[in-house]
């Protein structure tokens, strides 16, 4: 978990998305399920992500946003001289649900379904 003050200080007004957004990309990458996310490697590579708010809804408690998150991951191989697996990164994306919660600013992170 993790807190977003920024973006729920802005919340609801039209400047939402673009805090958050950039709220968001601050964090270290470990803080979202970007290793669950994989579809093309088998590894989450690096700290760079970029974000993009597909949508967001509240209800009394919280705040719940969707998220589109941009990346890169590697396939890892055994790194043998004679291994002809590539180390090039591969772009990844995943969706992300992103629960803030309206009293404390404390956020959760979890794979989209």
């Amino acid at each position: 978990m993790f807190k977003l003050p920024q973006s729920l200080a802005v919340w609801p007004s039209p400047r939402f998305a673009e805090v958050l957004k950039h709220e968001v990309e601050q964090l270290p990458s470990a803080a979202l399920p970007l290793q669950e996310g994989l579809s093309a490697s088998s590894y989450a590579f690096g700290d760079r992500f970029s974000v993009m708010v597909i949508g967001v809804a509240e209800d009394a408690e919280a705040i719940r946003a969707r998220l589109g998150v941009f990346y890169e991951g590697i396939v890892a191989g055994c790194n043998c001289a004679d291994d002809p697996t590539p180390v090039e990164p591969q772009k990844e994306y995943c969706e992300v649900e992103l629960t803030i919660d309206k009293a404390t600013a404390q956020a959760r992170a979890a794979l989209a379904e």
